[in-house]
């Protein structure tokens, strides 16, 4: 019998204008998903996953400390209890990517994953930090990711996430399949003119390398006052061959399902046999150099 997930990607436009405050902003943007997330769930969506930093604004364009306000213990926080709450009410798998404080002053830019019948699993913590112009000044905001790349065994799956900029990465998207995982969701906050040109080529790429499903989840808009570029959507699923499922428009609010057969994995691999012929031994150069 195949084993047929739902898959649900949520990809959502600022609701509350910067100027609005960070108190207004978050509790706005929560309130807006749990609306999309019981209408995911309403569309028969089993594993549900948000896009980074999913209630705030991409606060990163700037260099303020006030953005610290965001910052919510995993899982003691309100919002990882709410979406706890959420997740054994629609019997559904979240990923929900948050700001997180480990101690004040040590923020992570993480991801709670939360089972269906709304016990807390795990988190990932970004592992790979950009500092860049325009407007991509992370390492203000966020320590490096320190615990490895975990996969979690859910009701519908081996989920995993892997955080916007982490997708640039190669070696932890193979270190997610080895490590077993089914379904690896890519949570991003990126823009045209800079990533749009990859942003169909790496998740792919990474779903062929290492034979898994892939989810990968953009905001849409352009966020005031920064204007660094648009925010492009076209969140999607694709396959373990690469190909692309089901794929968001590129603006506005959107919720994307894909039939997701998780049986396509072992067949897959059955053909390409890139785990079997990989030579560990022979790749000590690139932790050498």
């Amino acid at each position: 019998m195949a084993r047929i997930v739902r898959g649900g990607l949520i990809q959502a436009a600022l609701c509350e204008p910067v100027s609005a405050g960070v108190a207004k902003i978050k509790q706005g943007m929560i309130d807006k998903h749990v609306e999309m997330i019981a209408e995911a769930a309403g569309q028969g969506a089993q594993v549900i996953c948000l896009q980074e930093l999913f209630y705030g604004p991409y606060f990163c364009a700037e260099q303020d400390p006030k953005w610290y306000e965001l910052t919510e213990r995993i899982p003691d926080g309100p919002t990882t209890k709410l979406m706890c709450d959420l997740a054994r009410k629609h019997e559904i798998v979240l990923v929900v990517p948050m700001y997180e404080e480990d101690l004040p002053g040590v923020y992570y830019n993480s991801a709670a994953v939360i089972d269906a019948d709304g016990s807390y699993l795990g988190k990932f913590r970004k592992i790979h930090i950009p500092h860049c112009a325009p407007g991509f000044w992370e390492k203000f905001y966020f320590r490096p990711g320190n615990l490895g790349y975990p996969v979690f065994e859910t009701r519908f799956g081996r989920v995993a996430v892997y955080i916007c900029y982490d997708r640039h990465f190669p070696d932890g998207a193979r270190c997610l399949g080895l490590n077993g995982a089914e379904i690896v969701f890519n949570p991003s906050a990126t823009v045209a003119g800079l990533s749009e040109y990859l942003w169909k080529l790496e998740q792919p790429a990474h779903a062929v390398a290492n034979q898994y499903f892939v989810g990968a989840i953009n905001r849409p808009g352009v966020e005031e006052p920064w204007k660094i570029g648009e925010f492009y959507g076209q969140s999607y699923f694709c396959d373990p061959r690469g190909q692309i499922m089901a794929e968001a428009p590129r603006a506005g609010d959107a919720i994307v399902t894909a039939d997701i057969d998780l049986d396509l994995i072992r067949e897959v691999r059955n053909v390409w046999q890139f785990f079997r012929d990989r030579r560990p031994e022979t790749y000590q150069a690139i932790v050498d150099l």
